[in-house]
């Protein structure tokens, strides 16, 4: 039986086609829009999902989508009435598409799948979505299951048990109250977009103090000891303007929101501290209620709060449960795999054995570029390249680019699914160099200099180079953790503040080490990833080191590449050294049109933000 999940029409949409219970394909809109976080109806990523699996709209055998329309509606006139006459003007702005699109799916559906399928529609709640996402592809015959996002319909965050095939909903949380919205509220007032700007607040957090801590428990917040709280709802504006909090929250901040693209002060890096710290006690609270109402030793997550991977990190660390695994799609994109994968084991009752494996493929459910298509592209563009026949030749001459400094932009398997660039749509560094993290920032990336990058690393080295246990698993770039105390080096001096704790060496891989000696762990294993895993043996090979920077094959404002084209372009519009699509290499200083870009001059030309 052939089940297509659809999420559509709030952020990230994407569709993911589910087989008699297994993954087929799965891709976000906005890979080939290549407009980031495309919420539009996911046709490019519908036809792709048929074409992978083999089969026409005709073949369908059911469609899911992973929200009920008719119930966020709900949610959204009675949070207008409640606010009236103030959210009148959000009234006004959500009517029409509500009118025109929202509020007719199955016609929308019919559109987009051009009226080819005439099954059935099946609509699941948004949360249930999201708790499949996260239970039904994890290696665990059960667990416990926890949900937290923003909001869609009512519910914010919610506790289940997954045993089997089924999911049973043991505890809700609702709008207005949520953890991803007042995550949210944050980032807004710390100067960052709403719904992608979330691990920009994260990332900033540990250059400043958690000075506001007490200031939010006290004066924003009624947390209870289950993790369940509800907000002093004068410092919010979002239930009734396009703006996130009240002119109330300025005063209790000394000032303003942050404008866009001013300098970042200490008041924002100590905001971000407050706020991931808060965020972190929600959570660890939250989780061990989850374990309190379900006994088990397993947890599974998912929602837009499980990007949050310092707060994972500790629950791993000083929660109850010995073992966790956390959707790598876990926002609204994995809702569509969620739907799917429900409909499938709970509303049809099919029996689920998936033998204790990750049923996720290591997140590589997109498409993939033949190599003629890429010799065809690369011929049509007059580039330079190497081509390599043998696989072994190939990785030696990658790591050893990677040995030698280069920045290399990795483009072979199947595209990721989910915001990880997992090692297919990938930007590779050498990790022991104390200038990498700023030239990919500034350079290749054009962001931030304070962003941290994040280490992929050998599975089997990985308690070697980070406090977890050996051969801990963390494919999906979803746990921070500590750097292994053997290979920090202690900083010179502890009086530096705010950014220039970025000036100091802390370990010995200081381009992945965070100001707090963290890092954003990736293990690399040879099931899930055998040409990443290859590609790093052959870099311990030559330097000792299993350790290598992976950062999303994108710069600033755009999505991640999906096409040889998509790469091709931030190969030459960026200081990129080295392009390697599937068995080509090209080195950019033998490419006829290769200059030195100037950040300044590429931000204004492709008005990024």
């Amino acid at each position: 039986m052939n089940i297509l999940g659809i999420s559509a029409y709030y952020h990230d949409s994407a569709a993911c086609l589910v087989r008699d219970g297994e993954i087929v394909a799965a891709a976000q809109e906005e890979r080939f829009t290549r407009k980031k976080h495309d919420y539009r109806f996911p046709t490019h990523a519908i036809e792709y999902c048929l074409e992978e699996a083999g089969i026409r709209h005709e073949d369908l055998d059911l469609v899911t989508f992973y929200d009920k329309p008719l119930l966020k509606f709900e949610r959204l006139l009675e949070t207008y009435v409640a606010y009236a006459p103030s959210g009148f003007k959000l009234f006004l702005m959500g009517l029409p598409l509500w009118l025109k699109e929202k509020l007719h799916m199955p016609r929308e559906m019919d559109k987009g799948l051009h009226g080819k399928y005439t099954g059935r529609y099946v609509f699941t709640e948004h949360h249930q979505s999201h708790a499949a996402s996260a239970f039904f592809p994890s290696p665990f015959e059960e667990s416990a299951v926890l949900t937290m996002d923003g909001v869609v319909e009512w519910a914010t965050g919610s506790i289940a048990l997954g045993k089997g095939n089924k999911l049973t909903m043991l505890k809700e949380m609702h709008f207005p109250h949520s953890i991803g919205l007042l995550y949210s509220a944050f980032t807004y007032f710390t100067g960052f977009r709403v719904n992608s700007g979330e691990y920009k607040l994260m990332g900033l957090a540990p250059y400043g103090e958690p000075v506001y801590r007490d200031r939010i428990m006290d004066k924003l917040l009624d947390l209870k000891e289950d993790g369940s709280f509800r907000m002093d709802m004068d410092y919010f504006a979002f239930c009734y303007d396009d703006v996130m909090t009240s002119p109330k929250m300025n005063d209790l901040f000394g000032g303003p929101p942050r404008k866009s693209e001013a300098d970042i002060t200490q008041r924002e890096m100590d905001i971000a501290a407050s706020i991931q710290s808060v965020t972190e006690e929600i959570v660890l609270r939250t989780a061990r209620t989850a374990h309190e109402l379900t006994g088990s030793k397993n947890l599974t997550m998912a929602g837009g709060v499980a990007l949050n991977c310092v707060g994972n990190g500790r629950i791993l660390r000083e929660g109850p449960f010995e073992n966790l695994w956390i959707q790598p799609a876990a926002g609204d994109a994995g809702g569509a795999l969620g739907a799917a994968l429900f409909t499938w084991y709970q509303l049809l009752d099919k029996p689920r054995d998936n033998g204790g494996r990750d049923a996720q493929y290591g997140s590589l459910l997109g498409s993939k570029n033949s190599d003629a298509d890429i010799k065809d592209f690369l011929d049509s563009k007059g580039a330079v390249y190497e081509h390599h026949e043998d696989d072994e030749q190939l990785f030696d001459r990658i790591a050893g680019l990677l040995a030698s400094e280069k920045v290399v932009g990795h483009v072979a398997d199947r595209m990721e699914f989910g915001p990880r660039a997992l090692g297919a749509r990938s930007i590779l560094g050498d990790a022991r160099s104390p200038k990498m993290q700023e030239v990919m920032n500034l350079k290749i990336k054009f962001r931030e200099s304070f962003r941290p990058f994040a280490p992929a690393i050998l599975r089997e080295d990985v308690d070697e180079y980070f406090e977890m246990r050996p051969n801990e698993d963390s494919p999906y770039m979803l746990l921070v953790a500590p750097v292994a105390k053997g290979k920090r080096i202690e900083a010179e001096s502890s009086d530096a503040r705010g950014l220039d704790k970025l000036k100091q060496e802390r370990s010995v891989v200081p381009a992945i080490t965070h100001v707090d000696y963290s890092a954003r762990v990736q293990t690399i294993d040879s099931e899930r990833h055998p040409r990443f895993y290859k590609i790093l043996k052959a870099f311990k090979e030559k330097t000792g080191s299993p350790v290598l920077i992976n950062t999303s094959f994108n710069v600033r404002g755009e999505p991640i590449v999906c096409t040889p084209e998509d790469a091709y372009r931030c190969f030459m519009h960026t200081n990129m050294d080295v392009l390697v699509l599937e068995s080509y290499v090209l080195l950019k200083e033998a490419q006829p049109d290769a200059r030195e870009i100037d950040m300044d001059a590429y931000l204004k030309e492709f008005a990024l933000d």
